[in-house]
């Protein structure tokens, strides 16, 4: 199915870009987050005409995510979590509360579809987490898992 981008999006195209993708992704997530539109000839003519509109707003964006990477690159956060004793946690910290911890700390929202963490969080000790805050922005974090009591 043929679309017509109205976001740049890391590794599918740029504003008003015209690409063939799958139906399902157009129809559940493109279209649906207001990423792109239809592929017909009076889209096309209208993405052309707000072009400059849309790369306005796609470089505000783009600020906002530099000034919030400056913010929290390379910070380190703590989580205290219960854990056995060789050191697993029970459950694993997730990109939810890692969105919620840099709320509280910083007062900046991020979402938790931003979050990657470079692998699983599931024992003890620090890990890398990517922070991907727009197409050409990412942030690198720390987050440092500590036991807050330990369960036989």
């Amino acid at each position: 199915m043929k679309v017509v981008l109205l976001e740049n999006i890391k590794k599918i195209g740029s504003i008003g870009e015209i690409i063939d993708v799958k139906r399902g992704f157009a129809r559940n997530f493109l279209i649906a987050n207001k990423k792109a539109l239809f592929a017909s000839k009076e889209n096309i003519a209208q993405v052309e005409k707000i072009k400059t509109e849309l790369n306005k707003k796609d470089n505000d964006r783009k600020l906002k995510a530099k000034k919030i990477a400056e913010q929290i690159n390379k910070k380190e956060y703590l989580v205290k979590k219960l854990c056995t004793e060789n050191k697993e946690l029970y459950g694993s910290v997730k990109p939810t509360e890692i969105s919620k911890l840099i709320l509280e700390n910083d007062k900046i929202e991020i979402q938790p579809s931003m979050i990657q963490p470079v692998k699983d969080i599931k024992t003890l000790g620090k890990f890398k987490v990517k922070v991907f805050l727009h197409s050409e922005v990412d942030a690198e974090i720390s987050i440092n898992v500590e036991s807050s009591e330990t369960i036989q």
